[in-house]
């Protein structure tokens, strides 16, 4: 950042007043008239508590100020009742804490201008992968270093069974940028399911170049996330190109998720094949679906029951995810010639 120009104030007529405001204008692309109406504002804010210092009640009345653009000379002025007269009521030695005063506000629109170009360069990256190192835990919060700024990682977008330590640099999806209460915030997010689609963009270049592309995802965080993927280039088999020769893809994904399990699945347009694949790495199911209803009956033999249930319903309730259907798993019997029942 600069240095910013000396303000000379309530002194003997000088130029650098004009050339500093010229200078900070140009530089940091603000209008000098809104910089001197600030500048004035400021000052009547400086001159009622300096009034109130002395013990002069300035509540209520209304004041002006004359401000120089060339040399920076301020004047204050008291309007009478009816508006039509004013009066100079500014206290000897007033200058000192006016030229104070000045100071403050141009560095004060100069970080507001810089924050402003900050919030510009980092708008045109929301939805992309960011580098950053953990600074510190803002309460279930935390507070992360992306280079030029700061960012917040809020709870609901932390990976639940996550460590995170102070000085950690990790890569995080730039979600977006929120009006909170002290102004604009950064939001990053690791827990948010579009957080793998791009590291798989960045990991498989035939994601990045849109050959495979990721057709649905689901995600428990920490613990299991679903994909399906398709292909819309003949020859390119998008499951393989995800997980990459001896895995190597999909594991560069699973480290950068804490270990995290990632099933990639083919996608189809065929429901109950979508649903047969989602429910990996079951075999042998078979869908029955209801599509009024939405919903998609599966047998499953009896051997295979517990992994398309998956432990406490994980894996049958990401694949509903998914999928968009409710999924019901059941499992498949049938009737012997004793009329005992046996797995199919």
């Amino acid at each position: 950042m600069g240095g910013v120009p000396t303000l000379f104030v309530m002194q003997t007529p000088r130029t650098e007043f004009a050339q500093a405001l010229k200078a900070i204008a140009t530089e940091r692309g603000l209008d000098p008239g809104v910089i001197l109406e600030t500048i004035k504002q400021a000052i009547v804010a400086a001159y009622r508590r300096d009034a109130k210092e002395r013990g002069e009640d300035s509540e209520g009345q209304e004041y002006d100020v004359e401000l120089n653009s060339t040399n920076g000379e301020a004047r204050v002025f008291a309007w009478s009742a009816n508006k039509k007269q004013k009066k100079d009521v500014t206290p000897p030695g007033f200058g000192r804490i006016a030229a104070q005063t000045a100071k403050q506000v141009i560095h004060q629109k100069i970080r507001e201008a810089e924050k402003g170009a900050i919030m510009d360069e980092f708008s045109a990256r929301v939805g992309t992968l960011i580098s950053g190192m953990i600074l510190r835990f803002d309460g279930p919060g935390v507070k992360v270093d992306i280079g030029r700024t700061e960012a917040v990682m809020p709870v609901e977008e932390r990976i639940p069974n996550e460590r995170l330590d102070i000085s950690q640099r990790l890569t995080f999806l730039f979600k977006e940028i929120h009006e909170g209460p002290k102004g604009k915030e950064l939001i990053l997010s690791r827990a948010d399911p579009v957080f793998v689609e791009k590291l798989f963009a960045r990991e498989v270049p035939e994601v990045a170049s849109g050959n495979v592309i990721i057709k649905a995802i689901s995600r428990e965080a920490g613990v299991r996330t679903k994909i399906a993927v398709f292909s819309s280039q003949s020859g390119v088999d998008p499951v393989g190109s995800c997980v990459g020769q001896k895995g190597v893809r999909v594991q560069a994904v699973t480290n950068e998720l804490g270990g995290e399990r990632v099933d990639i699945i083919p996608w189809s347009d065929d429901t109950a094949e979508l649903i047969k694949a989602s429910l990996s790495p079951a075999e042998g199911t078979t869908v029955l679906i209801d599509g009024k209803n939405k919903t998609a009956h599966v047998k499953a033999p009896e051997d295979q029951l517990s992994m398309a249930i998956g432990k406490d319903g994980q894996n049958v309730r990401l694949a509903a995810k998914l999928t968009g259907y409710r999924i019901e798993v059941e499992p498949s019997f049938v009737k012997t010639t004793e009329g005992q029942e046996k797995d199919k």
